[in-house]
Order: structure tokens, then C-alpha cells, then sequence
């Protein structure tokens, strides 16, 4: 009986054409050689690989860029916003100083400068953070969640963003007028950068009470943060008296501390009752 090769079966002849036809799409154009080649053998002479001179290895000196394309020296832009700030004579011209203000990034990925709301004659001046979502869609502060807790807990001492009376009424801004990123605490540069026009609009406001809420107010006006331990302290800031209270988003976060918040509110309305007086 005999024996057929493997090599000889017609479905393996049919694989190896099939594999010939591939290597020739694939590019292949010689098969083979008129003499086998030993890869054991080793050339009669090795080259020995080109060595670069040390002046031909040297990389060569990058030319100086011309005048024209050297990189402009950054802008002070904490000395821009002060003058700036400065030449603003009233609160319309204040907002469109800070409008037309370009050197901070944050501008670029708000919706909203958001300026102000309330009433420009009140005796008490609410100083927040930075808008949020909210408050970038709609161009205004507090507005959202926190905003309408803020307004409630005002209005329990007879103060209110809407009132026309100056002795029951609120003014209220924030540190900075563009939203950040994901709602992020602001950042030591950003509120280097704006504290100039925050300093030119409360002098423009002229409240006899500036209630700082938060850390970044805190840290504008009075130089420190820790609002947990500095809320509900008096302090001393653009010749006037600042209450640090806690941000009304913390009081939707952590219920129980509404109570510290009432005290606060309670100590305000006793300081313009004797600034009254």
C-alpha cells in the first residue's frame, strides 16, 4: 500500500497556490535564488560601521530668533484690572471695565459676566464667590439653590434684593464674575486679579455692612481663609465692619449648621440697629 505525501495531496497544493497568490498581492517578485545561500558563513571582511568626527556628531547651534518673533513679555494683569478699576467712576462703567477685562481665562469658557443684583443704595452689601451654573445661564448671583436659601434667610431680618428702600434692601456681587470650571473654588491668582474692581465696587456701593460668604471672600477682603472658624467675627475691612458667614450652598450640604447661620443673621441685624441708632 502506498504512501502519498503530504506535500503532493491536492488540498495542500491548493493552499500553497493560494498562499503564492497572496505573497504576489502583497508585493513579493522574487521567489528564489540561482545558488542556496549559507546564513553560517561569515563575509571574508567585516565593514566596520561609519564613526561620525566629533564636528560632524556636534548638532548645529540653533540661530537666535529674530526680533520680531521673540515671545512679548506677560501683562501685569493684577495692575491692568487696578487701573482699570481705578477710571471706573460709576457702577455702569465698572461693569463694563470688568466686561471688557481679557486676562482672565475664565472669561473664555463662561456664558455670563455676572455682575450685580439688588438694590445699589442698600446698606448691606453681600459678597459671594463665583457664579454657578445657574447663575452663568441667567447673568445673575444667587439664583440657584443656594440664591433662594440666601433670600430666605435675609428676609427672616428684614432685608430682601428687591426691596427700594435702602434700610431693608441688599446689593449683592461676587469675588469673581465667571463661573469656573466645575464649580471649583477659585483660585489665589483669579482673585488677585479681580480684588482690584471688587474694591472699586464697594467703594462705588458705599454699604455701611459688607457680609463676606465664603472662603473667597474671606481671603479677598481680610487676607485669610477658614470660614468654619472665622464666621460669625467681626472684622475690619475698606473702613467698614465685614461679617464672614458661611455660603449658603455648605448650609444645603450640612443642615445642622442653619443654626451658627441664624446666630449670624441675628448679629447683623443687631449691628444695623445700632449703626441706626
Amino acid at each position: 500500500m502506498g504512501i502519498t505525501s503530504p506535500i503532493l495531496a491536492p488540498e495542500n497544493w491548493q493552499a500553497a497556490l493560494a498562499a503564492l497568490d497572496w505573497q504576489a498581492e502583497m508585493g513579493v517578485s522574487d521567489w528564489l535564488q540561482d545558488a542556496p545561500v549559507n546564513r553560517y558563513d561569515l563575509p571574508e571582511r567585516l565593514e566596520r560601521p561609519a564613526v561620525e568626527t566629533p564636528a560632524q556628531a556636534r548638532p548645529a547651534q540653533a540661530r537666535p530668533a529674530p526680533a520680531s518673533q521673540a515671545q512679548a513679555p506677560k501683562a501685569d494683569a493684577v495692575a491692568i484690572a487696578q487701573q482699570a478699576a481705578n477710571a471706573a467712576d460709576s457702577l455702569d462703567a465698572l461693569r463694563a471695565a470688568i466686561a471688557a477685562f481679557d486676562h482672565c481665562d475664565l472669561k473664555k469658557g463662561a456664558r455670563s459676566t455676572v455682575f450685580a443684583d439688588g438694590n445699589p443704595a442698600a446698606r448691606v452689601v453681600i459678597l459671594g464667590e463665583a457664579p454657578g451654573r445657574e447663575e452663568d445661564q441667567e447673568g445673575l448671583p444667587f439664583v440657584g439653590r443656594a440664591g433662594q436659601l440666601l433670600d430666605r434667610m435675609f428676609e427672616a431680618i428684614g432685608l430682601s434684593r428687591q426691596s427700594a428702600d435702602p434700610a431693608s434692601a441688599l446689593y449683592i456681587t461676587n469675588v469673581l464674575p465667571w463661573r469656573p470650571p466645575q464649580n471649583r473654588d477659585p483660585s489665589a491668582e483669579e482673585i488677585a486679579m479681580m480684588r482690584p474692581f471688587v474694591e472699586r465696587h464697594i467703594e462705588l456701593v458705599n454699604p455701611d455692612i459688607i457680609v463676606a460668604m465664603g472662603n473667597a471672600p474671606c481671603m479677598t477682603l481680610l487676607g485669610e481663609k477658614g470660614i468654619l472658624r472665622l464666621r460669625g467675627t467681626w472684622a475690619q475691612a475698606l473702613k467698614r465692619p465685614v461679617l464672614p458667614m458661611t455660603h449658603p450652598a455648605n448650609l444645603l450640604r450640612t443642615p445642622a449648621a442653619k443654626r451658627e447661620a441664624w446666630a449670624d443673621l441675628l448679629s447683623l441685624k443687631a449691628r444695623l440697629q445700632a449703626v441706626r441708632s
